[in-house]
């Protein structure tokens, strides 16, 4: 993913999922497409590395600051338009 929206949700009484389907549902209406994958900081995915939610793709990465999360197209082959 080259591109992406980054979205802060540090509500402590929304689930992982719930933020995540919640984050995606403002990328559809913002940009009108789905996102397909998610960077969260280890910290934020409770130590667990789910694969994927609601469809979109979770991984985790350092990179990305706890309660952040990076949403976009992941792309599929580098090497095909």
């Amino acid at each position: 993913m080259d591109v992406g929206m980054m979205w802060f949700d540090p509500d402590p009484r929304s689930g992982f999922g719930d933020k995540i389907e919640k984050a995606a549902a403002y990328y559809r209406g913002k940009y009108g497409r789905t996102p397909t994958l998610c960077y969260v900081h280890p910290a934020t995915a409770g130590g667990a590395s789910p694969s994927a939610v609601g469809g979109v793709e979770v991984r985790t990465t350092r990179s990305v600051l706890p309660n952040h999360y990076w949403l976009g197209i992941g792309v599929r082959n580098a090497g095909s338009n």
